[in-house]
């Protein structure tokens, strides 16, 4: 049995006021291809490795002006085994499908189907995304279900993955191809070496990730690496009496407590010494372009973004902290036995609760919990953290010293930056400081040090193989849903190893092997098309005064787009800058705890020695095969590394440009429209944060802003005590206008493409218009699944609301909220 694929019109059935409406109509079974043929050749097509897709139509010009040689990544004959059966398949599969399709609609142009393997592969994979029922389904209704319930039967989630959707799958296409850069010799590597330095970059990313991969080395050296920085903890602040020093000392008395620390003391001392290897403790350093004054740069003094536990919230889960006691339990007495293999415990199993814990251990982790706890309690909301009108709270040296006396602030930026003075300190929350003086006051020194052992812990023991951090890599996987004993593939932690630590030189490999400079000038076109169809917007939102409307249409004419790579700070084609740049991270491919920590250490070096200079605008935050993009409100500029431009989300010209203007322009418009969202519009013409809307503007777009907090309040997921969660609408309200902003600005950019250069239709999906792929080009996008525990992690600490919302969000009837229309 045959089941038809519905035409579907464009009818305004979902709402009369909306741009295109989803509604399917009814159809006799005669008038679409069948079922089975589609099915044929999406069989055939579906043994493609879908990374290769974007590449196939694309020009051979890659990096500047550089041939990309796939032959030496073994993808030569992979690609040119594909291109040439795709070929064949395609015109097979396209004159089977139009057959048909002619058969029912003799009046069909022929010439008006793009037939090319590029085309094929697109509509191939939107065929399989879809719903199988599409007759059953009311895409007004669940539009989710309507694009992605193929793209469901298809994907599940692997043992260790708490979250997937399109863009992880492309993340893992290109770690896949970054795996082939890596483990080819570089005589036979796909990138030319023209000099001498190409080489040293090139082994400097080879031995750090061979490093990475020696799993049988990296088990026999155990635990040792991070209990030299534990034990220099120890030495740097002592809490035990000499006769009983170890990691985790017995408590003190009564007596001993509210101890006051004054000048260059032990725990400021210790703190500098974890800043050095980026351990974020009782406060957390950043520099960044100050938002009052963009140029210059200024220092950011806040709460640590993570308590412990992954938000204040699951302190409030007494299931969930009884868990985290005994896993801490478990791991610190595991690493104490270590440390010292000759001492023997007393045994309290009642108390202690871990087996493995004495009575007085087993007080002390319940103390340093109890510490966290209070911490996470003085911690600022998620959304309050991200307001810019309340974490821009400007204080001197002095007044933010008096803030917390027990440490010294002066002392802490002096070791970084030695000889400077700030002028003022961005303090993200004083009240938080406060806070935690008072906690430092009834907090005795054991606990104090236990805490500052337990961050090391939590920071590095990704970076050991033990069976003492055994415990915590269970933890977090019970919290996500995952299976405990689960873990990724050892190669993909590796390639994600050397793209946060030498990412620069890793971008000039993957840029010159995956992104041509034709999709650099395609991807720089999408979003100028957007910004005209913005600026267009911008000029009839009447809800703005006319000099709102007139500074908001030069800001957008100010934001800068960056596309693809970085060719300044540092320009990723010139090799013996990029070595200059990593000159001072020391690599070995027999050491990969200490390769770790040199690149930490080069991290932090790199942000403070940003002090006392301009602002540098062309830095870039995020590496070349990262599949994302933001939009920096001080720097009023967009920006879209390689990675995210590649199929399923970008496409080369010459596939019809409704599914990369649906997909990538919808991303586009979204990193614009957070200009002018619940953050972005604090920010002026020229990146200062300042009141330049006037009070009716306000009042208008907060009015405007509740109906997305409403809105997206309604959406749930089981929480953790089985009642819905519902959606944090005040977290998630500047994605959310980003997200209805830029799908907006996007279908009109496409509308006026379309109506200058019409584009082809897509062999199998020739009876949907084309306004209605350009949706579910979008909706393809956010196709995914989540485990709940991941989900109920996200409600708390995630500004993005979940893609199932975010699917829906793009039919019709949700459009009716959007500020720039």
């Amino acid at each position: 049995m045959s089941f038809p694929l519905p035409t579907v019109e464009a009818s305004m059935e979902c709402n009369p006021d909306d741009t295109v409406g989803l509604k399917a109509e009814k159809h006799t079974e005669s008038s679409y291809t069948s079922r089975d043929e589609v099915k044929l050749y999406t069989d055939m097509l579906v043994n493609v490795d879908e990374s290769h897709s974007g590449l196939l139509e694309r020009q051979h010009e890659f990096g500047r002006g550089k041939k990309a040689r796939w032959s030496s990544l073994k993808v030569s004959a992979i690609l040119a085994k594909n291109v040439f059966s795709l070929f064949l398949i395609g015109l097979f599969v396209a004159v089977t499908i139009i057959k048909a399709t002619h058969r029912a609609d003799p009046g069909l142009n022929f010439d008006s189907i793009c037939l090319t393997p590029s085309c094929v592969l697109a509509a191939s994979e939107i065929i399989q995304n879809i719903s199988p029922n599409l007759q059953d389904i009311d895409p007004c209704v669940d539009f989710r279900a309507y694009v992605c319930e193929g793209w469901d039967l298809k994907h599940d989630l692997r043992e260790d993955q708490s979250d997937v959707f399109v863009g992880t799958i492309m993340a893992e296409n290109s770690q896949l191809l970054l795996r082939h850069v890596l483990e080819a010799p570089i005589a036979k590597n796909t990138i030319t070496v023209r000099e001498v330095v190409d080489e040293e970059n090139f082994n400097k990313i080879h031995d750090a990730y061979s490093a990475c991969l020696k799993e049988t080395e990296i088990k026999k050296i155990g635990s040792s690496p991070l209990l030299n920085i534990l034990l220099k903890i120890e030495e740097l602040f002592p809490a035990s009496r000499p006769d009983q020093r170890g990691l985790i000392p017995s408590m003190e008395l009564p007596h001993q407590k509210s101890i006051v620390y004054e000048g260059e003391n032990e725990l400021s001392n210790t703190m500098a010494y974890l800043m050095d290897i980026g351990v974020d403790t009782l406060v957390s350093f950043d520099i960044q372009a100050d938002d009052k004054d963009p140029d210059a740069v200024v220092i950011f003094l806040t709460a640590p973004r993570q308590p412990g536990l992954p938000t204040k919230e699951y302190y409030n889960n007494t299931n969930t902290l009884r868990s985290y006691t005994d896993m801490i339990g478990q791991v610190l007495e595991g690493l104490l036995k270590e440390a010292t293999p000759n001492t023997t415990t007393n045994i309290d199993h009642e108390k202690g609760r871990s087996p493995q814990l004495g009575l007085e251990s087993g007080n002390l982790v319940r103390s340093l919990v109890e510490f966290e706890t209070e911490l996470a309690a003085a911690t600022p909301s998620q959304e309050n953290a991200e307001d810019v009108t309340k974490y821009y709270n400007p204080r001197t040296l002095e007044e933010t010293s008096a803030l917390l006396p027990q440490i010294s602030i002066q002392y802490l930026i002096q070791r970084q930056a030695p000889g400077f003075t700030p002028d003022k300190i961005i303090v993200g929350s004083p009240s938080y400081l406060k806070a935690v003086s008072t906690i430092l006051q009834n907090a005795s020194k054991e606990t104090i040090q236990a805490y500052l052992v337990w961050k090391t812990v939590q920071a590095y023991g990704k970076n050991i193989e033990d069976e003492a951090v055994k415990p915590l890599l269970r933890f977090k996987n019970q919290l996500l849903g995952k299976d405990p004993e689960a873990s990724e593939e050892r190669w993909r932690t590796c390639v994600k190893h050397v793209d946060s630590g030498l990412g620069w030189i890793l971008s000039k490999f993957y840029a010159e092997a995956a992104f041509s400079e034709a999709a650099k000038d395609f991807g720089d076109h999408i979003v100028s098309d957007i910004k005209s169809q913005f600026i267009k917007k911008l000029g009839v939102a009447h809800w703005m005064s006319k000099d709102v409307r007139r500074l908001g249409i030069e800001k957008v004419h100010n934001i800068v787009q960056k596309i693809g790579y970085p060719q300044e700070s540092p320009d990723i084609y010139n090799s013996t800058e990029l070595r200059n740049y990593y000159g001072a991270v020391d690599i070995s491919d027999l050491a990969y705890f200490n390769n770790a920590l040199s690149m930490t250490k080069f991290d932090i070096a790199q942000m403070w020695a940003k002090l006392g200079r301009p602002t540098d605008r062309n830095e870039w935050g995020m590496t070349v095969p990262t599949v994302n993009a933001y939009y920096s409100p001080a720097g009023n500029e967009i920006v879209f590394p390689a990675g995210i431009m590649q199929s399923p989300v970008f496409y080369d010209p010459s596939v019809p440009q409704y599914l990369s203007y649906g997909a990538f322009g919808s991303v586009a418009g979204h990193e614009l429209s957070h200009a002018f969202d619940s953050t972005g519009r604090h920010y002026d013409q020229n990146g200062n944060f300042t009141g330049w809307w006037d009070s009716t503007t306000i009042e208008n777009f907060q009015e405007k802003a509740q109906c997305f907090v409403d809105q997206y309040h309604n959406y749930t997921v089981p929480g953790p005590d089985g009642k819905p969660l519902h959606v944090n609408g005040l977290l998630t309200l500047g994605e959310n206008i980003a997200d209805a902003g830029g799908l907006s600005a996007s279908f009109a950019a496409w509308k006026a493409r379309e109506a200058a250069h019409p584009s082809q239709l897509l062999p199998g999906l020739q009876n949907f218009p084309k306004e209605q792929l350009f949706f579910m080009s979008y909706g393809n996008w956010w196709c995914g699944k989540t485990r709940n525990e991941e989900q109920i992690n996200r409600i708390y600490s995630d500004p993005h609301s979940p893609t199932f919302a975010r699917i829906l969000v793009s039919s019709a009837p949700r459009l009716r909220c959007g500020l720039v229309d």
